[in-house]
């Protein structure tokens, strides 16, 4: 995709001017609008350590494990495209806040095993999703994303208990466990949560748990104290926004709604979660005495076993190692224990209802948040063990050519300007950049004849300001972006202009240039080639510069290449007659 230069122009008499393309979001659909997009053009980062936290010292690049950001990568979500059945979001998987420090204890000197790093996920909602299924379970891995781009994952870790060793399973050894008893990552692996209660699979960043980060950035009465790193909970009196999309379609809200589900003139309030431990109340199991010899009810359903185990499906009696709460069957879901949901309880096995809320007046189907009134997460967390819907969402590696892109940002990021105040001749000039990105401010008199203002500057933040002297004469303004510093680009297309690209193997989606690599017999000579096309049957390419015996760099028509990626062809003839053709080893993606 090719976009025109864009340029924003501003008038010293207090005249804003924009030149710039009309905005992208083509609707108010929540499934499209609801993403936070606000900060896209910064940096990821990271606490390395509580050190560099209590110093409030981030860093964009890192190594750890199996998290190597070597260049830094643009935070959450940064494409959004759309058809008749699903949206596409395109995410680094990294969060917008400051991620970390993680460890394995609570004195925190063992280190968690890996950082974080840009997945360059392509992610996939069902824009219309199926009624009530309730059949399928939740799995393992990411199972939605949070609209700022971080992974949604369920209440277990994934390991369960070992009847046969009298032991959990674990990363250690031991594989995933029975299955039968299964464990909260919440309880066992809070540990090695950041503040935000998040970690790492592998380099995944996910939450299974209340999100304050991104509640905190949609100001869902969270508050933030950036000098200790810390989120509280402090309600704001409003209904919560929308957090994120599951893949069965359905949006997962924060912790409060309307007191009355299909009232939108009710008090708003904290939902309570439709589950209770198994200790003896209300007529649940009381496990501490019985010991783990029986599931709850929803288990039995989900695990299709019998109301009573099997002494090889035991689990281990109730004390301080195997705390209440250690596993997920631990709990009992209320309505099944004769209360009902509406009076009892708020939200539903799945932890959901059907409810109005402000972005669905007519009411819709929503996961909610659950947590204690001081934002300590409560399970189910966000999701209970079986999807409301049918999960028939999930990643993909493209998206379709005929898709409606309605979201472009990362390092594509269309600067704007902001603010425009003057103080005597001093006028002060405030826009939305990319973070990396090189500005060129310049002014005219007449919109005609143009002159550089100050010297080139480089963004280090999503807003940036300059000044100019203007004295009395009344001026124009306008800034280009000239360039953008090397950063991973890894599942990024620089959209914003022609031959603006990061690091990382090639331009961007919106460049007309490519390089092509080639191995084998060295390149023929310009005079020799006889024609240049990429794709198969794909487009003409005209010959830029062949830079060596195995690379050169080609121009074509971007726009005029379908989806997918495309080889470099150079055909020619030998000496001897003989017709060759020659492909390129790397491929060209729109």
């Amino acid at each position: 995709m090719h976009y025109p230069d864009r340029r924003v122009t501003l008038l010293l008499h207090l005249f804003l001017i924009l030149l710039s393309l009309p905005s992208l979001h083509c609707s108010a659909e929540p499934q499209l609008t609801s993403w936070y997009t606000s900060q896209s053009g910064k940096y990821a980062r990271i606490f390395t350590s509580k050190e560099n936290e209590i110093a409030s010292l981030t860093s964009t690049t890192w190594s750890r494990g199996q998290g190597n950001q070597s260049s830094p990568a643009y935070a959450g979500v940064h494409e959004i495209h759309h058809d008749a059945s699903w949206v596409y979001i395109r995410t680094s998987g990294l969060g917008f806040h400051v991620m970390g420090p993680w460890y394995l204890n609570e004195a925190k000197t063992r280190n968690f095993p890996n950082f974080p790093s840009n997945t360059a996920t392509t992610y996939r909602i069902p824009r219309n999703p199926t009624a009530f299924n309730g059949t399928v379970t939740t799995g393992f891995g990411a199972i939605g994303y949070f609209v700022d781009g971080v992974a949604l994952f369920d209440a277990t870790d994934t390991f369960s208990y070992i009847n046969g060793s009298a032991s959990d399973a674990s990363p250690q050894g031991g594989g995933r466990g029975d299955g039968v008893w299964n464990r909260d990552a919440y309880v066992n692996e809070g540990v090695t949560f950041d503040s935000a209660n998040a970690h790492q699979a592998g380099n995944l960043h996910h939450y299974h748990a209340n999100a304050p980060a991104i509640r905190h950035l949609l100001n869902d009465s969270v508050d933030y104290n950036a000098e200790t790193n810390r989120y509280t909970e402090n309600f704001n009196g409003r209904h919560s926004p929308i957090l994120g999309w599951v893949s069965d379609g359905h949006p997962i809200y924060g912790p409060y709604g309307f007191s009355d589900p299909v009232d939108p003139d009710s008090p708003v309030r904290l939902l309570s979660s439709g589950y209770q431990k198994r200790d003896g109340s209300n007529g649940s199991t009381n496990l501490s005495r019985t010991g783990r010899t029986s599931l709850p009810d929803w288990a039995n359903r989900l695990q299709g076993r019998s109301t009573t185990l099997a002494t090889n499906q035991y689990g281990p009696a109730v004390n301080t190692t195997y705390i209440l709460g250690h596993y997920l069957e631990d709990y009992a879901y209320k309505g099944d224990l004769g209360l009902s949901q509406g009076a009892d309880f708020d939200l539903d096995e799945y932890n959901g209802r059907f409810c109005v809320t402000p972005e669905f007046p007519e009411g819709v189907w929503a996961y909610f948040t659950t947590i204690a009134t001081d934002g300590t997460p409560v399970f189910p967390y966000n999701i209970g063990r079986n999807f409301y819907g049918t999960p028939n969402g999930g990643s993909v590696n493209t998206i379709p050519g005929d898709a409606s892109l309605s979201f472009v940002g990362g390092p594509s990021t269309q600067h704007q300007a902001v603010e425009v105040s003057k103080n005597g001749g001093v006028v002060t000039l405030t826009w939305s950049t990319v973070e990396g990105g090189s500005y060129q401010l310049e002014n005219s008199t007449d919109l005609e004849t143009w002159t550089e203002e100050g010297a080139e500057i480089i963004a280090d933040a999503t807003s940036n300001s300059t000044v100019s002297r203007a004295g009395n004469t009344a001026r124009f303004y306008r800034l280009k972006r000239t360039g953008i510093a090397a950063y991973d680009q890894t599942g990024f297309n620089n959209q914003f202009e022609e031959e603006q690209t990061g690091n990382g193997g090639g331009t961007g989606g919106g460049s007309d240039n490519f390089v092509a690599t080639f191995t084998g017999p060295p390149l023929p000579p310009a005079n020799i080639q006889q024609e240049l096309r990429i794709g198969n049957p794909g487009v003409p390419a005209a010959l830029v510069s062949r830079d060596s015996n195995t690379q050169l760099t080609i121009s074509f028509d971007a726009t005029a290449l379908g989806p997918g990626s495309h080889a470099v062809y150079v055909f020619f003839t030998t000496p001897n007659g003989n017709q060759l053709t020659l492909t390129s080893t790397n491929r060209y993606s729109p």
